[in-house]
C-alpha cells in the first residue's frame, strides 16, 4: 500500500474509533429506550400505598416511568400518585366497570393502554389483583409473565424464589414486553413527594363487561393491615379453637399494636379468616417483629414470614421447626405464657 493510502486509512480508522460511543453512553442510550408502566391499585377511589412498590421497582430498571390507575372517581388517587418523584406520567381511566379489578373486564382495557404507550416493561404487585390481572394481560400480548420477583439484575434478568423460598432462580426474558409481579416486602413502597407528573386520560374501549361484581363480605378491623404492619402476631393449630384464638391472640395484638395473622392450619380449621393467612398460599410479610404462637413452622408458613427482622416463637414442642428460624423462642404452654406476656406488655 502506498504511504498516502496508508495515511488515509489511518485517518479513517481514527475517525471511526473516535466516533465509537463509550460503554457509559451506550448504557445511557439503552436506558432511554426503556419505558415501564407501573399498574397501581385503588379501593373506593383511595390509592393503595402498598402498590407504590411498583414505582420503586420501575426506577431500578431505568428509562421512563409511567403509572396506571383505573376505577371509579380515581382523580384524587391519580393526583396523589403523580407526586411520586421520578414519575413522568399518570394514566387514569375512570369507569365503574374497572372499579373492582375484575380481570375479564380490566385486562382488555389495560392491553390497549400498553399498546398505545409502547412499553417495554409492565409491573404490578404480587397481590390478589396483580396475580389475577397481569397473567391474562401477558397472555393477550403473547408474553410470559415473571412472577413474585425479589430483585432486578438488568432490564431482562430477574430474581425470584422457588420451592417455597428454598431455592432462588435467576430468570432471563427475551420477550418484547416484560410482565412482572413484585414481592412487596422486597421493594419498599415509594412515597408521594414533590413530583409533578402529568395526568392524562387513558384508552377506554368501553367494551361490554363480561363479568359482574356481585358482593363482598369484608372483615373490618382497627388493627394495622397485615401486609404492611411493622408487628405481626400469628396463631396456629395449637390454639385449638376459634374461641381460644380470639381470647389469646387478639389481646396480645392490641397490647403490641400489631396485626393478626394465622397459619394455614388455623385458617383451614376455622380459627381465623382466610384474609389473615400468612404463608406460601397466603400473604408474604416482613415486619420488624413476627410472633408465632402455637405454629409448628411448616415450610409453607416459613415462606411467608422468614424475612421478618425478628422472629419470636411460643410453642410447647421444643423440637418444633419454628425454633430453627426464630431469634427468640419460649417453650411452654401458650395458654399460660401468652396471657402472661400480654399483661406484662400492658404494664410496661
Amino acid at each position: 500500500m502506498f504511504p498516502a493510502a496508508r495515511r488515509a486509512v489511518a485517518r479513517h480508522a481514527s475517525r471511526v474509533i473516535g466516533a465509537a460511543p463509550s460503554l457509559a453512553s451506550r448504557a445511557y442510550a439503552r436506558s432511554r429506550l426503556l419505558s415501564t408502566l407501573a399498574v397501581l391499585e385503588q379501593r373506593d377511589g383511595q390509592l393503595s400505598h402498598g402498590s407504590l412498590s411498583a414505582f420503586t421497582a420501575a426506577k431500578k430498571l431505568g428509562g421512563t416511568v409511567h403509572g396506571f390507575i383505573a376505577g371509579t372517581s380515581v382523580a384524587s388517587a391519580a393526583q396523589e400518585a403523580a407526586k411520586v418523584d421520578g414519575v413522568e406520567k399518570i394514566i387514569s381511566v375512570d369507569n365503574l366497570s374497572y372499579e373492582k379489578g375484575l380481570p375479564e373486564n380490566y385486562a382488555p382495557m389495560l392491553v390497549e393502554n400498553i399498546k398505545k404507550g409502547g412499553y417495554t416493561h409492565v409491573i404490578a404487585g404480587h397481590t390478589a389483583f396483580g396475580k389475577s390481572v397481569l397473567p391474562r394481560v401477558a397472555a393477550m400480548l403473547d408474553s410470559q409473565q415473571i412472577s413474585d420477583i425479589t430483585a432486578i439484575e438488568s432490564e431482562s434478568t430477574f430474581v425470584r424464589p422457588i420451592y417455597a423460598g428454598n431455592a432462588i432462580a435467576t430468570v432471563e426474558s427475551s420477550d418484547a414486553i416484560k410482565f412482572i409481579t413484585i414481592r412487596g416486602t422486597a421493594f419498599a413502597a415509594d412515597t408521594p413527594g414533590s413530583g409533578s407528573a402529568a395526568i392524562e386520560a387513558g384508552v377506554d374501549p368501553k367494551s361490554e363487561p363480561i363479568s359482574e361484581w356481585v358482593s363482598e363480605d369484608l372483615a373490618k378491623s382497627d388493627r394495622p393491615d397485615l401486609a404492611t404492619a411493622g408487628k405481626v402476631v400469628s396463631g396456629g393449630r395449637g390454639l385449638k379453637s376459634k374461641e381460644e384464638f380470639d381470647k389469646v391472640m387478639l389481646p396480645l395484638a392490641d397490647a403490641l399494636g400489631a396485626a393478626v395473622g394465622a397459619s394455614r392450619a388455623a385458617v383451614d380449621s376455622g380459627y381465623a379468616d382466610n384474609s389473615l393467612q400468612v404463608g406460601q398460599t397466603g400473604k408474604v410479610v416482613a415486619p420488624q417483629l413476627y410472633m408465632a404462637v402455637g405454629i409448628s413452622g411448616a415450610i409453607q408458613h416459613l415462606a411467608g414470614m422468614k424475612d421478618s427482622k425478628v422472629i419470636a416463637a411460643i410453642n410447647k414442642d421444643g423440637d418444633a421447626p419454628i425454633f430453627q428460624v426464630a431469634d427468640v423462642g419460649l417453650v411452654g404452654d401458650l395458654f399460660e405464657k401468652v396471657p402472661e406476656l400480654t399483661e406484662k406488655v400492658k404494664g410496661s
